[in-house]
């Protein structure tokens, strides 16, 4: 076991500053947040005007093909973080966290001057997807680069802070993409919308990522990695070591994050904002207010996101994730009765009430995961299982959703559908002992190669 550090230490043992602190956790907050910004932008596009103008001449099911390329790619995601594992465990976290934002937003910003189906036809929705594919492998690298920087540059007391610093960017990136969709529903109403109005959201992605990349480049190399490259100890096949010593834990971890993910994309993934301003569904409320309701219930969730990683600090990873999944369950059972109600007030009052769990349940995940893996496959293994936990929770969760309630006319099957998955998260969480403050610097792999899945003895 190691001897405890002085606050300012890193988990190699070298002094950061608090200079060095702010810098890294801001970086990791604009990077994520333009990064979300533009994954999200799709999604709440997908639900307001996607379907109409690229979708609707494929069918009378437009609205499902439109959500189920939102979970398109999900299925990509592996392939970004198999990507981004391998070079960011031999390469380092930098180089892939700045290659991943580039390839982001030049795939958001392509979105945002593509015809529609109306002027090239078939071509249309092709393009648009494989776009959505890119944006897809570039979150799958982005999210593993962005803890590693957080949680490896900080104190042992206070990773889960840290680390909440990149989780607080999906709330920001929701903040910012329902905040400037909304705007331009005032701006350019009515057909202005169709027609010009939700593309200037998708090309103001160029300048949040000349910003993202300015402020990342100002970020030092995670010192975890700097120490294993001096040392030359890096792994030389990292992910085939991952699969081989700890294909068990990577499922267990997606399925931890696939409990939350299924939940959160009911406004992430843009179901609410769909089902809410449906003019063939129950309610047929306004885009304007839909958008500002989801807007108002991203900064509760980064609020709690923010909560759950500063009380992880003091009573641990698991229990602060068991009470997590007690206020989600709650949220799940709420949310549709009081969206249903057709009032943009308790519309957001059932957002709200739901992302305090989200918050619970996502705050703590990056110093969660950094904890369970050894440092030179560490990057390879918590992007990995992120992104497989992607795909079984988030990837089709609107597909589900909108699927459920065609089936069965009532929204009560997808409050059972999200109440499941809650319970997978749970049970998924309390299989893994809690390491809240093991070491994470190279010189203790013995003990992070201890499996963290109770009742196995290593992994």
């Amino acid at each position: 076991m190691s001897a405890p550090q002085p606050p300012g230490f890193t988990p190699t043992g070298t002094i950061a500053t608090p200079a060095d602190r702010r810098r890294v956790v801001f970086a990791t907050v604009v990077g994520t947040t333009v990064e979300w910004y533009d994954f999200f932008i799709y999604a709440t596009a997908v639900g307001l005007v996607f379907g109409e103008l690229f979708f609707a001449p494929l069918g009378t099911n437009s609205a499902l093909i439109g959500f189920a390329t939102v979970g398109v790619s999900f299925l990509f995601r592996p392939l970004g973080a198999f990507l981004a594992g391998h070079f960011g465990d031999k390469y380092g976290r930098k180089a892939v966290l700045m290659w991943t934002l580039i390839l982001m937003g030049a795939a958001t910003a392509l979105i945002g001057v593509l015809p529609t189906y109306e002027a090239i036809g078939i071509a249309a929705p092709i393009l648009l997807v494989l776009l959505r594919i890119v944006q897809g492998i570039s979150a799958g690298g982005e999210w593993g680069g962005a803890v590693l920087m957080a949680v490896e540059h900080a104190p042992k007391a206070r990773r889960g802070v840290f680390g909440a610093s990149p989780q607080i960017g999906v709330p920001l990136g929701l903040l910012l993409a329902s905040g400037v969709m909304a705007l331009m529903t005032i701006i350019a109403p009515g057909d202005a919308f169709l027609q010009w109005g939700w593309r200037v959201p998708f090309l103001l992605s160029v300048v949040l990522i000349l910003v993202g990349y300015y402020v990342r480049r100002r970020v030092e190399e995670s010192p975890v990695f700097t120490e294993l490259a001096e040392r030359k100890e890096k792994a030389r096949m990292p992910i085939v070591q991952l699969f081989r010593k700890h294909a068990l834990l990577v499922v267990v971890a997606a399925l931890v994050f696939a409990g939350n993910n299924a939940v959160g994309y009911m406004t992430t993934g843009g179901y609410i904002q769909g089902y809410a301003t449906n003019p063939d569904g129950p309610l047929v409320l306004e885009r304007g207010p839909v958008l500002w309701a989801v807007a108002g219930s991203a900064v509760t969730w980064l609020l709690s996101t923010l909560s759950a990683g500063w009380v992880s600090d003091r009573i641990g990873r698991r229990t602060t994730y068991i009470i997590g999944w007690t206020l989600q369950l709650v949220g799940v059972f709420v949310l549709f009765p009081l969206v249903n109600t057709g009032s943009i007030v308790l519309l957001f009052a059932g957002l709200a009430i739901l992302t305090i769990g989200l918050g619970f349940t996502y705050g703590p995940q990056a110093a969660l995961y950094t904890e369970l893996f050894p440092a030179s496959i560490r990057f390879s293994g918590v992007s990995i299982s992120y992104a497989i936990g992607a795909i079984a929770g988030g990837a089709f969760a609107p597909a589900i959703a909108t699927a459920l309630v065609q089936a069965t006319g009532s929204t009560v099957s997808v409050t059972w559908y999200l109440a499941g998955m809650t319970v997978v998260g749970l049970i998924a969480t309390l299989l893994l002992r809690d390491r809240s403050g093991i070491p994470l610097g190279p010189d203790y792999e013995d003990e992070q190669s201890v499996s963290p899945i109770r009742g196995l003895v290593r992994a």
